[in-house]
């Protein structure tokens, strides 16, 4: 493995997804939504070799029932544009074995996600062609010591110099803002995190006995390699690929190889 492939994106109400949908297709079950009454079903999906949730020690242990979780997850959100939940997938090195995939992402997972107040649902892919994965789905609300959700936002009064209220314009009122309940939304969350899966998996690499050189997150750019990086191909791609089938993206990532 001589490159980092990683994709984050926010499961959004506005562009029509649900958190339940969501998992059902990253796990490969049939799963109901209750909030909207629709069923998911997944369970001919193929290639999904493991599933898992791991809790923060304020969760209830019901959501270590997929349905249960994401059907909370729903419940707690009521806006038509609400972010339901968060996606992070990563590349795995296909010189490790599945028991040390496992492990890679279990610490990984824990130390990045879990171990800050998140609900993880992570599933291992792999078609045995070479692309080992992991779709982790993420939990964007905290959870509050009594189990329940909390806020995803406070408001929080400005205060003056001594430390009292400044008063509003409109009569009785106080100036206020609001503030994020945790910072799990900070743009330089997703370098750290892309960061951290690169230590991760160079450390399981290391550990392994896998003698190459280590996995850099960074652009070509930023390394100051003069070279193109290849475009992502997918399962879609290489299945076709494969058969002997050229297709757009494989042409370009010819020609970028060669170019390179």
């Amino acid at each position: 493995m001589d490159f980092l492939h990683t994709r984050m994106k926010i499961v959004k109400r506005s562009g029509g997804r649900s958190a339940v949908a969501a998992a059902a297709y990253r796990s490969g079950t049939k799963l109901e939504n209750s909030w909207d009454g629709v069923t998911h079903d997944y369970t001919r999906k193929k290639y999904v070799v493991h599933t898992e949730i791991m809790l923060p020690p304020n969760a209830q242990l019901v959501y270590t029932d997929r349905r249960t979780l994401w059907n909370s997850v729903e419940w707690a959100e009521t806006d038509r544009n609400a972010q339901l939940a968060r996606e992070i997938e990563f590349s795995l090195p296909a010189e490790l074995t599945f028991e040390q995939h496992l492990s890679l992402v279990r610490e990984y997972v824990q130390k990045n996600f879990v171990d800050e107040g998140m609900c993880a649902d992570f599933a291992i892919h792999d078609k045995r062609d070479g692309n080992p994965h992991v779709h982790i789905q993420l939990t964007m609300r905290a959870i509050k010591e009594d189990g329940t959700w909390a806020p995803k936002s406070r408001l929080v009064y400005d205060l003056d110099e001594n430390g009292n209220r400044i008063p509003a314009k409109q009569k009785g009122r106080w100036k206020n803002h609001k503030e994020d309940f945790v910072d799990w939304n900070n743009r330089e969350n997703g370098r750290k995190w892309r960061d951290a899966a690169a230590k991760a998996i160079n450390e399981a690499l290391h550990e392994a006995g896998i003698l190459q050189s280590d996995v850099d997150p960074r652009t070509f750019a930023v390394q100051g390699i003069a070279c193109i990086p290849t475009m992502h191909e997918g399962t879609a791609v290489r299945a076709l690929e494969k058969k002997g089938i050229y297709t757009d993206i494989g042409d370009q990532n010819r020609a970028i190889r060669d170019w390179n």
